[in-house]
């Protein structure tokens, strides 16, 4: 007889239901384009060895000449490569650590207080689709203003404030900026700072090297023309920090902006602040003691700790709505946040489309000939037993009158 062994026990990383990627046994965790990360790394680390290695031969050359002014040349790659070391470090802060991962829910929540909240969604979900037991969003206040958390259909789950569902990672995500496939990671609550810290450093390096390339080059002998069809490696270091500048420097720009009004890159363009009251602006100093000197948020989820498999596995809604129980399959789900269906139409386009009057009807004729068929056959399996009992007796009747 075969004994079944026990299962040995899971880490909540192992049966996790995202689409994030982690190693060193749950200790680090990136998003499923990880890879995306080799790039990056290539792209500041490629320059900044090309870089190193130029500075080196000039300290060679004026070595070599005997010139007295070798001695700066020294700082200048020193500093170079702090810059290089100090953007790799941020880069994989941002990548590796928990965004703000909001812990999903096996079931979804009750709901029964939520009938008392008169919201414009809980109008629409009671008026037009009643098998529909949960709220679309729900009012909270914040700072004195009252804000729309929606539903999530995937974590089964309110959102908090701030928060959004990253269809990337597969992941709900606490004050959620959006999705950077640079650092093939989510950029939420827990690694703002390192990522505006890593886009920072990114643009003071390629400032850093395009203003030593370019003082290499004109302090050269000869006209600048000639220097540079000489120096091949400089031209090509200008063009690439020249062209990357403007990509990081208008990225840290823009962050800067988004920190001092305490935006997010998500609420700046679905929400607008700059046409209505930003609930969460506190004012620039407030703000960047908020991003740069408060305290971060512990992860809400223990990735290394032993779960029980149904427990870690929350498995999606996909063929099943837990909203009202209709059954509906993957290709014709509605997304629900987005208010739209693979044929384009909007949710409450869907359900004005329906006719619900008709449908009641035929439910109702259904229901109401099921009865009928089913009183017809009680009525006959009586007409029967009563004909059967009736010859049985009259059968009884006679034999005895015989004896």
């Amino acid at each position: 007889m075969d004994i079944e062994k026990p299962q040995k026990p899971k880490r909540l990383y192992q049966v996790w239901r995202g689409s994030n990627r982690f190693f060193l046994g749950g200790r680090l965790i990136f998003g499923p384009d990880v890879s995306s990360l080799f790039l990056s790394t290539f792209l500041i680390v490629g320059p900044s060895i090309a870089f190193c290695i130029k500075i080196l031969f000039v300290i060679k050359h004026h070595l070599r000449e005997n010139k007295n002014d070798v001695v700066p040349w020294y700082p200048v790659l020193a500093v170079a490569i702090v810059l290089t070391i100090l953007d790799i470090f941020f880069l994989f802060l941002t990548s590796s650590r928990d965004p703000g991962i909001v812990p999903r829910n096996t079931k979804p929540p009750e709901c029964d207080e939520a009938f008392d909240i008169n919201t414009p969604s809980m109008e629409w979900v009671n008026g037009r689709t009643p098998h529909l037991k949960i709220p679309r969003t729900k009012d909270v206040s914040v700072n004195g203003h009252t804000v729309k958390v929606k539903f999530c259909d995937t974590c089964l789950l309110y959102r908090p404030p701030r928060a959004s569902h990253c269809s990337i990672c597969n992941n709900c995500v606490q004050r959620f900026d959006h999705h950077c496939p640079w650092v093939g990671q989510c950029i939420g609550i827990r690694n703002y700072r390192f990522f505006y810290m890593f886009i920072s450093t990114s643009m003071t390096l390629c400032s850093y090297i395009f203003v030593v390339s370019w003082y290499n080059i004109v302090h050269q002998k000869g006209s600048v023309w000639k220097a540079m069809s000489c120096d091949y490696l400089s031209d090509i270091l200008i063009v690439y920090c020249f062209v990357s500048f403007w990509f990081v420097g208008g990225l840290t720009i823009f962050h800067f902006y988004l920190i001092s009004t305490n935006q997010t890159t998500y609420e700046n363009f679905r929400y607008r602040y700059d046409k209505k009251e930003n609930p969460y602006n506190r004012g620039m100093i407030n703000n960047f003691r908020e991003i740069f000197f408060s305290r971060i948020p512990p992860s809400m989820n223990d990735f290394r700790a032993f779960v029980e498999e149904d427990e870690g596995t929350v498995v999606e809604p996909t063929n099943h709505n837990f909203m009202g129980g209709i059954i509906a399959s993957s290709k014709e789900k509605i997304d629900i946040e987005m208010g739209s269906k693979n044929n384009g139409l909007s949710l409450p386009d869907i359900l004005r489309n329906l006719e619900y009057d008709e449908i009641e009807e035929s439910m109702k004729y259904n229901e109401g000939s099921e009865k009928s068929d089913s009183n017809r056959y009680i009525i006959q399996v009586d007409e029967n037993e009563d004909e059967r009992c009736d010859g049985i007796i009259s059968k009884r009747t006679k034999e005895t009158r015989r004896a």
